[in-house]
């Protein structure tokens, strides 16, 4: 089965979890206790339907080689998930052999791209390491994306990975992170525009609301860091994510999605087709229907 991408919407950005398969360690403390439960494509469906999306990428969340294959199945039974965005462990030898065979499981055609916690790495240049420099390698040799999930002290060494691995298209998720809550704009601006001086980059502008003061965020206090990226990427490069069901901390999925597109209003029809659809359809290589 698996979903086609349309001239609609596409969420390139999403996570599913259920507890009593596997913990998700990292949801911890008070601040994270709304989302200590289930969440399922069932239970995103609906709300994605009534926004207008009409696919999505399905991205990993814990670093559980057994995840990967779970999502390539959820995703060749469903009507929404395009794509998948897994893990494996870049650091041991055997990653492209690993990669060939993610490929060859049920729903393996849906492998779009690659991703680890580097945010949860305490190396700040861990991406710079030979033994990830040759997954990297064997990611990119593999056809795939490699999203990053950084903090804005990793960016620096998110360019020079960029940088040693042209073949590669990076996607950097929630704009990297950046400071809103305080308001903050470098250096992660400066690393921003480094990044996205090089070709094969794009951005994701997902994750903002949680990234904001979580119960008094507004759209104003967004719009600088939506700006940067915007300008720096451009909307070829800028791909639309609703980090569902994290954003929920902050948003409702219909809010997500109206934030974005008050941020994006300059913007004409084609560039915001670009941004909340044919962006993510052309880097991840997502199956286009014959409507589209």
């Amino acid at each position: 089965m698996g979903a086609a991408v349309t001239a609609d919407i596409v969420d390139s950005h999403h996570h599913v979890w259920d507890l009593s398969v596997r913990d998700q360690a990292w949801i911890t403390g008070e601040a994270l206790a709304p989302i200590r439960r289930d969440f399922s494509l069932a239970d995103l469906l609906p709300q994605a339907r009534a926004a207008g999306v009409t696919a999505s990428v399905l991205v990993q969340t814990v670093t559980v080689a057994e995840e990967t294959p779970e999502f390539l199945a959820l995703a060749q039974e469903s009507d929404l998930v395009a794509g998948v965005v897994g893990w494996t462990d870049l650091t041991r030898p055997e990653a492209a052999d690993t990669l060939a065979w993610l490929r060859q499981l049920p729903g393996g055609q849906h492998l779009v791209g690659i991703r680890h916690q580097v945010q949860g790495e305490p190396e700040p240049q861990w991406l710079l390491r030979p033994d990830v420099h040759r997954g990297l390698a064997a990611v990119g040799a593999a056809g795939l994306a490699y999203d990053l999930v950084v903090l804005p002290g990793q960016l620096p060494a998110c360019v020079r990975a960029a940088r040693e691995h042209p073949e590669l298209t990076f996607v950097l998720d929630h704009l990297g992170k950046p400071p809103i809550a305080t308001g903050a704009l470098e250096p992660w601006a400066a690393d921003v525009r480094s990044l996205a001086a090089l070709p094969n980059t794009v951005c994701k502008l997902s994750g903002l609301v949680t990234e904001a003061a979580p119960k008094t965020w507004t759209v104003e206090d967004l719009r600088p860091y939506a700006e940067t990226v915007l300008d720096a990427f451009g909307p070829d490069r800028l791909m639309f994510g609703s980090d569902w069901p994290v954003c929920t901390l902050a948003a409702t999925y219909e809010e997500v999605l109206a934030v974005a597109r008050r941020l994006t209003g300059s913007l004409g029809d084609t560039e915001r087709a670009a941004l909340f659809g044919g962006t993510a359809a052309r880097v991840y290589g997502l199956p286009l229907s014959e409507a589209s």
